[in-house]
Order: C-alpha cells, then sequence, then structure tokens
C-alpha cells in the first residue's frame, strides 16, 4: 500500500462549536500517528459555518504540539490571500517548533466566496494573476541563498517542503514547472484529474526539490462496520456539498438514511459528479474500492477526508482505513 495521509478540515457539526472542532482535530491528528498515516494536512477555508480551520497556521501548530512525529501540514494555504513574506515567516515559525515535520501546500483559489476574499485581500484578480510569482518569492524566502532584500526571520534557509495545489490543469502544468510534488482536489473536484496527472507527469521538470514527478491525490472514504451503515454516515458529507453548491453553505448535518431518494436525480447526479473519488462501505468494500482508486490513477500517496458528523464514527471511519496500512507493515 501506498502512503495514506488525512485531510483534515476542522468540521463543525450542527450543535457544535469551533471549541470542540479543534479538540476533534487533535485527538483525530494523535489516532492518525499512532495508526501510521504519513501526513495530517488541515485546509484554510474562510466564512464557511461548518470549515473551522480559517486560521490554519495557528491550528497547524496546536496539532502539531500534541503529537510528536507525524507530518503537519497545509493542505492548503490559499497564497492569493496573503502575503508571500507572512507565510513565510509563520512557516518559518512552525518549521522552528517542530524541525522537519511541516508541510506547505499552496493553493491559488481563495477557500472562500468572492465577497470574503475581498474582504480577505484587495485586488483578487490581480492577486490570483501572481501566484506564480507569489510561490517564486515564497520560494527565495525559505531559500539558503535568497536574492530578496527582505529577510524572513525565521524562514531563510529552512527546508520546507513545498506542494501545488489543484483542481485544474493549471496547478499540474505549474507544479511541473517548478518541480514541485502536486496534490489534486480529486476528493471533491474529480473532473480533470486523470488530465491534470498526465499533463504534471509529461512535462515535469527536475529540481532541486524533487528529483522525479510526485502525486497526492485526495480521496472520500466513509467505511462503517457494514455497507449500510457506510451509507448513512455518508448523507452528511452529501447533504453538506449540496447545501454548498446551491449557495446554502451550513453545519455539517447529522446523517440522514433517505437523503438521496429526498433530492431527486438531479441532487444525485450532481452527487454522484462530485464524490465520484469515494470509498463507502464496510472494511472489505472500502478497500476494494481505494485500490482501485490507486490502480485506475497510479498515485503516489492518497489523502483521505472522511467528513462524518459523528466523532467516533469517524475516528473508525480511519481506523478502518489503517487496517490496510498495517496489513502492509
Amino acid at each position: 500500500m501506498i502512503p495514506l495521509s488525512v485531510l483534515d478540515l476542522s468540521p463543525i457539526a450542527e450543535g457544535g462549536d469551533a471549541a470542540q472542532s479543534f479538540r476533534n482535530s487533535l485527538d483525530l491528528a494523535r489516532h492518525a500517528e499512532q495508526w501510521g498515516f504519513n501526513r495530517y494536512w488541515l485546509a484554510e477555508h474562510h466564512g464557511m459555518p461548518g470549515i473551522a480551520s480559517a486560521a490554519t497556521a495557528v491550528l497547524i501548530s496546536h496539532v502539531a504540539a500534541g503529537t510528536s512525529h507525524i507530518r503537519i501540514g497545509a493542505g492548503g494555504v490559499m497564497l492569493p490571500n496573503h502575503s508571500p513574506l507572512v507565510i513565510a515567516e509563520q512557516f518559518g515559525t512552525l518549521e522552528s517548533l517542530y524541525p522537519g515535520r511541516i508541510d506547505l501546500g499552496l493553493g491559488r483559489a481563495p477557500g472562500s466566496n468572492q465577497t470574503t476574499a475581498r474582504a480577505l485581500r484587495r485586488n483578487l484578480a490581480s492577486d490570483a494573476d501572481e501566484f506564480p510569482q507569489d510561490v517564486m518569492e515564497l520560494m527565495d524566502y525559505f531559500s539558503a541563498e535568497p536574492r530578496l532584500p527582505v529577510r524572513a526571520v525565521p524562514g531563510t534557509g529552512l527546508n520546507i517542503p513545498l506542494w501545488i495545489l489543484g483542481s485544474s490543469l493549471y496547478g499540474a502544468q505549474l507544479a511541473a514547472a517548478f518541480g514541485l510534488p502536486y496534490a489534486f482536489a480529486s476528493h471533491f473536484a474529480p473532473e480533470q484529474m486523470m488530465a491534470a496527472i498526465s499533463i504534471y507527469r509529461s512535462t515535469f521538470k527536475p529540481s532541486e526539490h524533487l528529483k522525479a514527478p510526485y502525486v497526492m491525490l485526495g480521496f472520500n472514504v466513509f467505511a462503517a462496520d457494514t455497507d449500510e451503515e457506510a451509507r448513512v454516515l455518508a448523507s452528511s458529507a452529501q447533504q453538506s456539498f449540496v447545501n454548498s453548491r446551491t449557495g446554502r453553505p451550513s453545519r455539517l448535518p447529522p446523517p440522514m438514511p433517505d437523503f438521496l431518494e429526498r433530492i431527486g436525480p438531479q441532487g444525485r447526479a450532481l452527487l454522484e459528479q462530485i464524490l465520484s473519488c469515494s470509498a463507502i462501505g464496510a472494511p472489505d468494500t472500502a478497500a476494494e474500492q481505494l485500490r482501485a482508486f490507486i490502480a485506475r490513477t497510479g498515485a503516489d500517496e492518497v489523502m483521505i477526508a472522511s467528513n462524518i458528523y459523528d466523532h467516533r464514527a469517524r475516528l473508525h471511519s480511519y481506523e478502518i482505513v489503517a487496517g490496510l496500512i498495517q496489513a502492509q507493515a
């Protein structure tokens, strides 16, 4: 089995709050470390009632402080929202506090709606267009011999792995040109996945950061003791995706066993497209679906998202996935 990792949005469930989400994230990270997952990433989103990981660097520090060796990172930081210098200082601080454990994934999307994005950083259109320059500036801040007159303190000379994130062909092209590892958001935007993988691998240019292409893919797993229980657990994420895509973002709702019957064929078609890179089922079912995904894509690593309402059920889903890791140990 290839390395498996965890993607956490620190979901805020109905009836819960951000404080509980943060406790759950740390608990999940500790279990993930114990179970042998490779890395644990948190994602930047803003103005989303069901996602608590807006202050991503702060939450990374919280999780890293409560664990001992698992890699902790951002999957990712949405660079158009920030000054590259500020991100260099933040992640230089994290790397100094938790040496050899910090990853920095970089995304081009704002991680929010346009109104929230403007509140985060003005001149949004030009900022997105400047993403390649911002990445190069950030790389320079981490360099041992930076060319820019400003220094990131801490940050200069620190070996922090940078990743390019994407859900389209743009990120694949940029990651290949810069010789950086590439993470594709196939867990919610799978349409261009195979084309992006092909472009990245075929145009990859080796660099001082990476000698050969390395692809990590997002994949949803809703695993439980039975297929039926897993299908019920998956309904929380299904409701959340439908709410978000129809302009009604919400906290993570409790499971609704008959949700797919309620939304009709158009809603089901939407979910089949968005969540096509998913495993839903009992341990054997989920394992077969995950292995089939790896065989189809040739992924070098898979990052597992498991957005389940009940924290104990979420832990158990990851525990089932961890069984695949341990079976290959």
